[in-house]
């Protein structure tokens, strides 16, 4: 005796629900993951292209009320922004912070600025740039 099989015939009643679920869900799978690289792709792009003033501390001097410190500032001619540095005690409580402007049509300027701090200050640390 044979036994009944319990399998519908090959290609007779069209694709079953198992195979239609599978396929929505890479259907899905792709969506999201092109949404989210897109998505990626416009925050890097916003942070590198949009950035127009940067800077960086090239080198700091403490007293016991002030930090002079050394910035080179890149930025795109005729751009205003102004940058953030703060100091530090050595325990690490913040003992300074200022915001520094720059404007004109120079696009590299070396600057040596003074942050008056509360305590003696043991860093010139630079937070930021923001463009206005």
């Amino acid at each position: 005796m044979s036994t009944a099989s319990t399998r519908l015939p090959e290609g007779r009643y069209g694709r079953s629900s198992d195979e239609r679920a599978d396929r929505r869900l890479r259907v899905a799978a792709v969506v999201f993951g092109t949404a989210l690289l897109a998505l990626i792709g416009y925050f890097a792009y916003h942070y590198v292209a949009q950035n127009e003033i940067s800077a960086q501390v090239i080198t700091f001097q403490a007293s016991d009320d002030a930090v002079k410190a050394h910035l080179e500032v890149h930025k795109d001619s005729g751009v205003s922004g102004y940058c953030t540095l703060r100091s530090q005690a050595a325990d690490g409580g913040e003992v300074g912070r200022a915001d520094f402007r720059f404007s004109g049509s120079a696009t590299r300027i070396d600057r040596v600025v003074t942050l008056r701090t509360t305590a003696k200050g043991t860093t010139a640390e630079l937070l930021g740039c923001h463009a206005d």
